[in-house]
């Protein structure tokens, strides 16, 4: 294992974009722990395969992957730290329009998709599995936390509810990136801003997200991430 002297931070992403955005910065603020990513190239709780029932297993096989690759025992971790778009999935179906769009576009007050039982479909799934994993303490016994950005990171990032190409994505993440990466302390700044950041516990940012349209405007919990662990 290297850097065994160091404790492990396990962080799991949806996209590289996602970790060219904050690796740096969280393995500057973190320096003395072990960052390491997840990249799950995909949002796991749509999956096919994946259900309210099996996630905390598909999440587990996830910390599994890293265990293997680097020789870790569970003793080596002392958090799990899962990244999430919350894609307003809270939201009430009625808010789900269908329409003649090319792929599903995101307002702050509504979503528009050519397939809408589809959509339901995925709302459903989706809060059912986040209310799961929010209220889950520990996966493998190791603690857990999951944290989000409404609608997406990009929404929280640069206040743009559009459908970035993966281009777009990676030259924005390196912009930002280059701007926080030797300042941490700016970047969680920029994270507890009163425009983003939702107040409250863990849980309370929770059931913020769930409420009303919440899950299509922009807020973030990615703040608490470093509370009470630096």
């Amino acid at each position: 294992m290297e850097n065994k002297e160091k404790k492990v931070i396990a962080f799991i992403v949806e996209g590289s974009s996602d970790e060219a955005v904050i690796g740096s910065v969280m393995k500057e603020y973190f320096s003395n722990e072990q960052i390491q990513f997840v990249v799950v190239h995909g949002d796991i709780t749509t999956r096919d395969y994946v259900s309210v029932d099996n996630i905390i297993r598909k999440i587990n096989d996830l910390v599994s992957t890293l265990k293997e690759k680097y020789r870790y025992k569970t003793s080596d971790f002392i958090k799990i730290i899962h990244l999430a778009d919350t894609d307003g999935v809270f939201i009430s179906d009625e808010c789900v329009w269908p329409a003649d769009v090319d792929s599903i576009t995101y307002y702050e007050d509504h979503i528009e998709t050519r397939s809408r039982e589809a959509i339901l479909d995925r709302n459903h799934k989706k809060s059912e599995i986040l209310f799961k994993l929010y209220k889950t303490g520990k996966i493998g016994a190791i603690p857990y936390n999951i944290y989000y950005n409404s609608c997406n990171l990009e929404h929280v990032l640069f206040n743009e509810l559009k459908d970035f190409t993966d281009e777009e994505k990676e030259e924005m993440s390196d912009e930002f990136a280059d701007k926080y990466e030797q300042n941490p302390e700016d970047f969680i700044a920029f994270l507890s801003e009163q425009q983003v950041a939702v107040p409250g516990t863990y849980q309370d940012t929770w059931k913020f997200i769930e409420e009303d349209l919440n899950s299509l405007q922009r807020h973030t919990n990615m703040h608490q991430i470093f509370e009470g662990m630096a």
